[in-house]
Protein backbone atom coordinates (compact mmCIF):
# COMPACT_ATOMS: atom_id res chain seq x y z
CA UNK A 1 0.00 0.00 0.00
CA UNK A 2 1.65 3.30 -1.07
CA UNK A 3 2.25 5.96 1.76
CA UNK A 4 0.96 9.34 1.23
CA UNK A 5 3.17 12.52 1.90
CA UNK A 6 1.98 15.47 4.35
CA UNK A 7 2.88 18.79 3.25
CA UNK A 8 5.27 20.46 5.36
CA UNK A 9 5.05 24.25 4.14
CA UNK A 10 3.65 26.29 0.84
CA UNK A 11 3.87 29.25 -0.24
CA UNK A 12 6.92 28.77 -3.15
CA UNK A 13 5.96 28.69 -6.87
CA UNK A 14 8.28 25.83 -8.35
CA UNK A 15 10.77 24.23 -6.07
CA UNK A 16 13.90 22.72 -7.99
CA UNK A 17 17.45 21.24 -7.27
CA UNK A 18 16.88 20.38 -3.31
CA UNK A 19 19.70 19.61 -1.53
CA UNK A 20 20.34 19.29 2.18
CA UNK A 21 23.17 21.21 3.89
CA UNK A 22 23.39 22.67 7.30
CA UNK A 23 20.70 21.14 8.97
CA UNK A 24 18.38 22.81 5.62
CA UNK A 25 16.53 21.60 2.16
CA UNK A 26 18.25 24.29 -0.10
CA UNK A 27 16.50 23.93 -3.17
CA UNK A 28 15.66 26.45 -6.11
CA UNK A 29 12.71 28.65 -6.46
CA UNK A 30 12.21 28.89 -10.20
CA UNK A 31 9.70 31.51 -10.79
CA UNK A 32 10.63 33.50 -7.77
CA UNK A 33 14.26 33.84 -8.92
CA UNK A 34 15.31 32.76 -5.55
CA UNK A 35 17.42 29.87 -3.61
CA UNK A 36 15.48 28.92 -0.41
CA UNK A 37 15.70 26.65 2.39
CA UNK A 38 13.19 24.95 4.28
CA UNK A 39 13.45 23.17 8.03
CA UNK A 40 12.23 19.75 9.07
CA UNK A 41 9.58 22.15 11.23
CA UNK A 42 8.29 24.19 7.62
CA UNK A 43 10.29 27.19 8.09
CA UNK A 44 11.45 28.59 4.59
CA UNK A 45 14.16 31.40 4.30
CA UNK A 46 15.28 33.04 0.99
CA UNK A 47 19.03 32.49 0.93
CA UNK A 48 19.79 34.83 -2.44
CA UNK A 49 17.98 36.34 -5.37
CA UNK A 50 19.72 35.16 -8.65
CA UNK A 51 19.14 37.85 -12.18
CA UNK A 52 17.48 34.24 -13.95
CA UNK A 53 15.83 31.22 -13.04
CA UNK A 54 17.80 28.71 -10.58
CA UNK A 55 18.15 25.43 -10.77
CA UNK A 56 20.53 22.84 -10.00
CA UNK A 57 23.04 23.03 -6.91
CA UNK A 58 25.75 22.04 -5.64
CA UNK A 59 28.86 22.98 -2.84
CA UNK A 60 32.34 22.66 -3.92
CA UNK A 61 34.87 21.34 -1.12
CA UNK A 62 35.95 24.65 -0.51
CA UNK A 63 32.27 25.37 0.72
CA UNK A 64 31.71 27.86 -2.46
CA UNK A 65 27.89 26.85 -3.74
CA UNK A 66 27.64 26.60 -6.95
CA UNK A 67 24.16 27.83 -8.98
CA UNK A 68 22.66 26.66 -12.49
CA UNK A 69 21.39 29.61 -14.18
CA UNK A 70 19.11 28.22 -16.66
CA UNK A 71 18.12 30.60 -19.32
CA UNK A 72 21.42 32.11 -19.36
CA UNK A 73 22.82 28.76 -19.64
CA UNK A 74 25.79 29.34 -16.91
CA UNK A 75 26.74 28.01 -13.78
CA UNK A 76 27.34 31.10 -10.90
CA UNK A 77 29.74 30.61 -7.88
CA UNK A 78 28.32 32.25 -4.70
CA UNK A 79 31.64 32.83 -2.22
CA UNK A 80 31.19 32.51 1.73
CA UNK A 81 31.00 36.22 1.80
CA UNK A 82 27.31 36.05 -0.23
CA UNK A 83 29.44 37.36 -3.79
CA UNK A 84 28.89 36.22 -6.77
CA UNK A 85 30.90 35.51 -9.59
CA UNK A 86 30.28 33.26 -13.40
CA UNK A 87 31.91 30.28 -12.57
CA UNK A 88 31.07 28.65 -16.21
CA UNK A 89 29.72 29.30 -19.51
CA UNK A 90 27.54 26.22 -20.63
CA UNK A 91 26.11 28.17 -23.94
CA UNK A 92 28.15 26.14 -26.45
CA UNK A 93 27.30 23.06 -25.03
CA UNK A 94 23.65 23.33 -23.84
CA UNK A 95 20.78 24.08 -26.78
CA UNK A 96 18.19 24.97 -24.86
CA UNK A 97 17.88 26.00 -20.59
CA UNK A 98 20.32 24.46 -18.31
CA UNK A 99 18.67 21.98 -15.74
CA UNK A 100 19.83 20.03 -12.77
CA UNK A 101 23.39 19.24 -11.54
CA UNK A 102 24.95 16.98 -9.51
CA UNK A 103 28.86 17.53 -8.09
CA UNK A 104 31.37 15.14 -7.33
CA UNK A 105 33.58 14.54 -4.55
CA UNK A 106 36.34 16.80 -6.21
CA UNK A 107 33.78 19.07 -7.46
CA UNK A 108 33.05 18.52 -10.90
CA UNK A 109 29.86 19.54 -11.74
CA UNK A 110 27.35 17.52 -14.33
CA UNK A 111 24.98 19.30 -15.80
CA UNK A 112 22.13 18.57 -17.73
CA UNK A 113 20.20 20.70 -20.62
CA UNK A 114 16.48 20.65 -22.01
CA UNK A 115 18.13 20.13 -25.47
CA UNK A 116 15.31 21.92 -26.78
CA UNK A 117 11.88 24.12 -26.26
CA UNK A 118 9.78 21.43 -24.92
CA UNK A 119 7.51 23.66 -23.51
CA UNK A 120 6.53 25.46 -26.89
CA UNK A 121 6.09 21.60 -28.78
CA UNK A 122 3.97 20.48 -25.27
CA UNK A 123 1.71 23.42 -26.59
CA UNK A 124 1.57 22.48 -30.25
CA UNK A 125 1.09 19.03 -29.29
CA UNK A 126 1.39 17.33 -26.13
CA UNK A 127 3.90 14.82 -25.19
CA UNK A 128 3.61 13.10 -28.22
CA UNK A 129 4.52 16.27 -30.21
CA UNK A 130 7.11 16.84 -28.25
CA UNK A 131 9.17 13.68 -28.16
CA UNK A 132 8.30 13.70 -32.24
CA UNK A 133 10.18 16.74 -32.56
CA UNK A 134 12.71 15.89 -29.40
CA UNK A 135 16.35 17.53 -30.09
CA UNK A 136 19.07 15.11 -27.97
CA UNK A 137 20.77 16.96 -25.09
CA UNK A 138 24.42 16.94 -24.53
CA UNK A 139 25.43 16.24 -21.03
CA UNK A 140 28.25 19.06 -19.28
CA UNK A 141 31.06 17.92 -17.06
CA UNK A 142 32.64 21.44 -15.46
CA UNK A 143 35.86 20.95 -14.00
CA UNK A 144 36.66 23.02 -10.67
CA UNK A 145 38.49 25.54 -12.52
CA UNK A 146 35.49 26.20 -14.68
CA UNK A 147 36.27 24.43 -17.88
CA UNK A 148 33.66 22.55 -19.94
CA UNK A 149 33.45 19.66 -21.83
CA UNK A 150 30.74 17.04 -23.22
CA UNK A 151 30.94 14.17 -21.35
CA UNK A 152 28.02 12.53 -22.92
CA UNK A 153 26.14 13.09 -26.07
CA UNK A 154 22.01 12.12 -27.35
CA UNK A 155 20.66 12.59 -24.00
CA UNK A 156 17.07 12.61 -24.09
CA UNK A 157 15.92 15.65 -22.03
CA UNK A 158 18.78 14.69 -19.19
CA UNK A 159 17.55 15.17 -15.57
CA UNK A 160 17.94 14.48 -11.86
CA UNK A 161 21.69 12.75 -11.45
CA UNK A 162 23.18 10.43 -8.73
CA UNK A 163 26.60 9.12 -7.77
CA UNK A 164 26.78 6.15 -6.12
CA UNK A 165 29.00 6.15 -2.83
CA UNK A 166 32.18 5.09 -4.41
CA UNK A 167 31.96 7.61 -6.44
CA UNK A 168 32.39 4.98 -9.63
CA UNK A 169 28.75 5.36 -11.33
CA UNK A 170 26.56 8.12 -12.24
CA UNK A 171 22.59 7.32 -12.86
CA UNK A 172 21.10 10.10 -14.55
CA UNK A 173 17.67 10.33 -15.60
CA UNK A 174 16.24 10.69 -19.14
CA UNK A 175 12.85 12.26 -18.92
CA UNK A 176 11.88 11.62 -22.33
CA UNK A 177 13.05 8.58 -22.46
CA UNK A 178 10.94 7.49 -19.62
CA UNK A 179 14.37 5.98 -18.03
CA UNK A 180 17.10 6.02 -15.79
CA UNK A 181 20.57 5.60 -17.42
CA UNK A 182 23.83 4.44 -16.06
CA UNK A 183 27.25 5.39 -16.60
CA UNK A 184 31.02 4.40 -15.47
CA UNK A 185 32.76 7.27 -13.82
CA UNK A 186 36.56 7.59 -14.99
CA UNK A 187 39.42 8.94 -12.47
CA UNK A 188 38.63 12.20 -14.59
CA UNK A 189 35.22 12.67 -14.40
CA UNK A 190 34.74 10.87 -17.86
CA UNK A 191 31.62 8.50 -18.85
CA UNK A 192 31.61 5.09 -20.18
CA UNK A 193 29.78 2.09 -20.49
CA UNK A 194 26.05 3.77 -21.05
CA UNK A 195 23.67 1.67 -20.12
CA UNK A 196 19.88 1.28 -18.76
CA UNK A 197 19.58 1.12 -15.69
CA UNK A 198 15.91 1.04 -15.12
CA UNK A 199 13.57 1.54 -17.82
CA UNK A 200 10.17 3.41 -15.95
CA UNK A 201 7.37 2.80 -18.12
CA UNK A 202 5.39 6.06 -18.75
CA UNK A 203 6.85 7.32 -15.74
CA UNK A 204 8.94 10.49 -16.64
CA UNK A 205 11.91 10.50 -14.38
CA UNK A 206 12.74 14.44 -12.98
CA UNK A 207 14.87 15.17 -9.88
CA UNK A 208 16.34 12.04 -8.27
CA UNK A 209 17.97 10.72 -5.16
CA UNK A 210 19.99 8.03 -3.64
CA UNK A 211 19.71 5.69 -0.77
CA UNK A 212 21.77 3.07 1.01
CA UNK A 213 19.71 -0.03 -0.33
CA UNK A 214 21.07 1.47 -4.05
CA UNK A 215 17.59 2.36 -5.05
CA UNK A 216 16.79 6.04 -6.47
CA UNK A 217 13.83 7.65 -5.26
CA UNK A 218 12.62 9.11 -8.40
CA UNK A 219 9.93 12.87 -8.72
CA UNK A 220 7.64 11.74 -11.41
CA UNK A 221 6.30 15.05 -12.72
CA UNK A 222 3.62 13.06 -14.61
CA UNK A 223 1.60 11.84 -11.73
CA UNK A 224 1.01 12.97 -7.80
CA UNK A 225 3.83 10.39 -6.70
CA UNK A 226 7.18 10.12 -5.75
CA UNK A 227 8.19 6.20 -6.66
CA UNK A 228 11.66 3.87 -5.17
CA UNK A 229 13.31 2.40 -7.99
CA UNK A 230 15.24 -0.80 -7.85
CA UNK A 231 18.14 -1.74 -10.41
CA UNK A 232 16.25 -3.26 -13.53
CA UNK A 233 13.17 -0.98 -12.72
CA UNK A 234 11.22 -3.22 -9.70
CA UNK A 235 9.25 -0.15 -8.19
CA UNK A 236 9.94 -1.02 -4.36
CA UNK A 237 7.58 1.92 -3.30
CA UNK A 238 5.45 4.22 -4.08
CA UNK A 239 4.44 7.78 -2.53
CA UNK A 240 1.33 9.38 -2.97
CA UNK A 241 1.83 13.30 -3.34
CA UNK A 242 -1.03 16.05 -3.35
CA UNK A 243 0.61 17.39 -6.27
CA UNK A 244 2.61 16.32 -8.79
CA UNK A 245 6.03 15.91 -8.20
CA UNK A 246 9.26 17.61 -9.92
CA UNK A 247 11.96 16.97 -7.14
CA UNK A 248 13.11 14.66 -4.22
CA UNK A 249 15.86 14.53 -1.79
CA UNK A 250 16.53 12.69 1.75
CA UNK A 251 17.60 14.78 4.06
CA UNK A 252 16.40 15.09 7.79
CA UNK A 253 19.33 14.47 10.49
CA UNK A 254 19.19 10.83 9.79
CA UNK A 255 18.82 11.09 6.38
CA UNK A 256 15.26 9.00 6.23
CA UNK A 257 12.80 12.14 5.60
CA UNK A 258 12.27 12.40 1.78
CA UNK A 259 11.54 15.81 1.10
CA UNK A 260 9.27 15.94 -2.30
CA UNK A 261 8.68 19.45 -4.42
CA UNK A 262 5.38 19.36 -5.69
CA UNK A 263 3.27 22.00 -8.22
CA UNK A 264 0.70 22.52 -10.44
CA UNK A 265 -0.63 25.37 -12.58
CA UNK A 266 -1.82 28.41 -11.09
CA UNK A 267 -5.32 28.63 -13.22
CA UNK A 268 -5.45 32.00 -13.39
CA UNK A 269 -2.20 31.40 -15.76
CA UNK A 270 0.03 33.21 -13.25
CA UNK A 271 2.98 31.19 -12.12
CA UNK A 272 2.92 27.73 -11.12
CA UNK A 273 1.52 27.09 -7.48
CA UNK A 274 4.05 24.99 -5.34
CA UNK A 275 4.80 23.41 -1.86
CA UNK A 276 6.73 20.81 0.00
CA UNK A 277 5.65 17.48 0.97
CA UNK A 278 7.62 15.26 3.32
CA UNK A 279 7.28 11.47 4.09
CA UNK A 280 9.16 9.37 6.84
CA UNK A 281 11.06 6.09 4.93
CA UNK A 282 13.22 3.00 6.03
CA UNK A 283 16.58 3.36 4.15
CA UNK A 284 18.73 6.67 4.36
CA UNK A 285 20.58 8.68 2.37
CA UNK A 286 23.38 7.86 0.33
CA UNK A 287 26.16 8.88 -2.72
CA UNK A 288 25.84 12.08 -3.95
CA UNK A 289 23.90 14.64 -4.03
Amino acid sequence: MAKTAKVLADGISFGEGPRWHDGRMWFSDFFHHAVKSVSTAGDIRVEFTVDDQPSGLGWLPNGDLLVVSMTKRRVLRRSADGAMSLHADLSDIATWHCNDMTLDAQGRAYVGNFGFDYETEMAKGGVEGALANLIPARLALIEPDGTVRVVAEDMHFPNGAVITPDGRTLIIGETFGFRLTAFDIAPDGGLSNRRVWAQMGTRAPDGACLDAEGCVWVANPTAPECVRIAKGGEVREIIQTALPCYACMLGGEDGRTLFMFTSRPDEAGGKPVGQIEVATVDATHAGRP
